[in-house]
């Protein structure tokens, strides 16, 4: 059971109140957090609160626990009062109550509905006891009472009368609200990356935070399939490569941080990315929440931090430049997004900004500077299939090639998937060598990323294929496919900050080839990538102040709750296939390269597949019209083709999602 306590109102009123602060004290002991006065001091106001409102509302049936845990939020809700009606998530302030207060105890019901199970076909109801304000019952009570309300607020000598308006307006429940059954029921979170590096990184598992729903356990034999590899390498004392692949979205960049932190891998492993935005997220997340535990000084969180995220071309130089040739002191290492790894030409050519050092390409420089220690060593190597976005990138026939040409000295294990891609630069290798092990729970074929419906992937994969009569299929039988389509930015924007209620994150994305967009009024990149992630609203750096953008560059390997995708004109609809185009100089050029247009294609793969809950996609209208005033590279009609495209794919028009939304989830303002 998640809560630290839980009984029912009338078990609650017989008891002694100071019994009662006890339980939820040893609770507190028993999960090794410090006592404080001030927590003993908050526990025995809200529980006589709690005895006073039960009381008045004649709740002696209900259920009431205490301190129930969420894993996602890091946080616990103060009390869930059950009736047999609806499902109250309480949170207790002793100031006064301010929005902010409001939308963290939304945010409290918001997560019960998505991920307890019990929680589905009953109403919930946010409600914050702040103050002594009097409790004024919203002017227009709900006509259809689903999912989470808007939130309430009462006073503490109040808390009754508003659980009796609960109680008194809810209509009476098909099927009465069984207490004991919630508390039994499952709570399976879907943290995002950055909850679930801070998690991870605090020495949870990945079993503990991993699954929303059951169909999702393969990211826990994944999990496992990676252990037993570096526990056969360890027994061996032999060089390993581990290939873990999988559709986009279904928690890769998970397994491995999860590889990383467990204890298998000891206090020297790394996640190397070439992704320096998802570096420089996830380090400050990172070390934010080190210093938040108390667990040691902000300097030396940010050195923890950066020395288990670390910049892979930065690693592979530092080795390769050893002349002494020294082993790294990491013994297993993630290489993020290995298919993206440089082949050899890219290698040696370096950036623009930074001459290389590399004579190899990458997965052979990897392999070399691995197999320098005298034992065990492990490469765990993350595939992301279809997120190529880059020129010079080897694909996972490259590693394969580095393996078989060390004669023995790596062994590598991995998926189906891996050797039955039907581009052969995706291909580890050709059958099954000596030198390859098979494990199938190397492969995860389930998306958690989106929090409702795992036909997501699937669609956007139809739909970037141009596959529309199957796309469609896709969308008619989802329950909940969260992709709709606007063509007006202000409606855009004005939908994010509708759907992201709570505290729940918003934000917009674009790509980086979409230059026309600046003249539909959104040509702004985030300058600060972290920020943009971790900092909130009223901080016009955050995602939610939806003022910048971010890139496919910017958010390959992060998500939001909510994105709001702006369509540019890189990427047309021709009636029968896409037409990558690029922007030079006044005009757009099509692009004739075949790798250029498969990288144009899959940078709206990645972004499709960024949110957790709903994607909106902005297509402007463009210029219409012709005269003098009339812009080519903004033009309608192909704009409208994008649009036309999309609905007949299934996506749903915002305007109609509106209204089925005030239909069926009516404010209590």
């Amino acid at each position: 059971m998640r809560a630290w306590f839980a009984c029912s109102g009338a078990t609650l009123l017989a008891r002694d109140p100071a019994d009662t602060v006890g339980r939820l004290a040893a609770a507190q002991q028993a999960r090794g957090y410090p006592g404080a006065t001030e927590q003993q001091y908050a526990w025995e106001q809200q529980v006589a609160a709690l005895r006073i409102a039960i009381a008045a509302a004649g709740g002696g049936a209900w259920t009431v626990a205490l301190e129930y845990d969420l894993l996602r939020l890091e946080k616990r809700i103060d009390a869930v009062v059950l009736t047999d009606r609806a499902i109250i998530a309480i949170e207790f302030k002793s100031g006064a109550a301010a929005p902010a207060l409001l939308a963290e105890a939304e945010d409290y019901a918001l997560d019960l509905r998505d991920f307890h199970a019990g929680s589905r076909d009953h109403p919930i109801v946010p409600l914050l006891v702040a103050g002594d304000a009097p409790f004024a019952p919203p002017a227009q009570p709900p006509l259809i009472w689903e999912g989470v309300t808007a939130p309430i607020g009462c006073g503490h000598a109040s808390l009754g009368a508003a659980l009796a308006w609960v109680q008194s307006t809810a209509p009476e429940a098909r099927r009465p609200l069984d207490g004991e059954a919630w508390l039994q029921a499952p709570y399976r979170p879907v943290p995002t990356i950055i909850e679930a590096a801070t998690m991870l990184y605090a020495r949870n598992g990945v079993a503990e935070i991993a699954t929303a729903r059951a169909d999702t356990a393969n990211l826990t034999r994944t999990a496992e399939a990676i252990r037993r590899a570096v526990r056969a390498a360890q027994q061996a004392g032999d060089k390993r490569l581990v290939v873990v692949t999988g559709i986009p979205g279904a928690g890769k960049t998970l397994c491995g941080l999860n590889a990383v932190f467990a204890p298998e891998a000891g206090p020297h492993s790394a996640f190397l990315t070439g992704n320096v935005p998802l570096v420089a997220v996830l380090r400050a997340a990172l070390a934010q929440d080190a210093v938040r535990r108390g667990e040691c000084g902000r300097d030396e969180a940010v050195r923890r931090a950066k020395q288990r995220l670390q910049n892979v071309h930065r690693f592979l130089e530092d080795g390769a430049m050893d002349a002494a040739r020294r082993a790294p002191v990491d013994r297993l290492i993630v290489f993020d997004e290995a298919q993206r790894a440089w082949d050899a030409a890219k290698a040696r050519l370096g950036t623009r900004n930074k001459p290389s050092k590399l004579t190899m390409s990458e997965p052979a420089h990897t392999l070399e500077i691995m197999g320098r220690h005298e034992s065990w060593a492990v490469i765990v190597a993350l595939i992301g299939n279809g997120q190529e976005i880059n020129t010079g990138e080897a694909g996972l026939a490259e590693w394969g090639d580095c393996v078989a040409a060390s004669h023995g000295a790596w062994r590598a294990v991995a998926a189906a998937r891996a050797i039955e891609n039907a581009d052969p630069v995706q291909r580890l290798a050709e059958g099954w060598p000596n030198w390859l092990d098979r494990d199938d729970d190397l492969d995860l074929t389930v998306p958690v990323r989106s929090v409702r419906d795992s036909a997501g992937a699937a669609w956007v994969d139809a739909v970037l294929r141009g596959a529309v009569a199957e796309a469609r299929d896709i969308a008619g039988g989802a329950t909940d496919l969260p992709f709709l389509l606007t063509r007006d930015l202000h409606d855009l924007r004005a939908a994010l900050r509708r759907f992201a209620r709570g505290q729940r994150r918003a934000g917009l994305v674009a790509a980086a080839g979409a230059k026309r967009l600046r003249a539909e009024g959104l040509g702004v990149q985030a300058e600060d990538v972290a920020d943009w992630f971790l900092r909130r609203w009223p901080d016009v750096r955050a995602s939610d102040a939806l003022e910048t953008f971010a890139t496919e560059y910017d958010c390959q390997g992060l998500e939001l709750d909510v994105v709001g995708l702006a369509w540019g004109g890189d990427l047309l609809w021709r009636g029968d296939a896409w037409l990558p185009r690029r922007f030079a100089g006044a005009d757009w050029q099509i692009v004739r390269s075949a790798e250029e247009r498969r990288h144009i294609v899959n940078t709206y793969r990645v972004l499709l597949t960024r949110a957790r809950y709903e994607t909106v996609i902005w297509v402007p209208r463009g210029s219409r019209g012709g005269g003098p005033h009339h812009d080519r590279t903004r033009d309608s009609r192909e704009l409208d083709a994008i649009a036309d495209f999309l609905l007949a794919c299934g996506a749903r028009p915002l305007e109609a999602a509106r209204h089925a939304e005030a239909a069926a989830v009516p404010t209590l303002l």
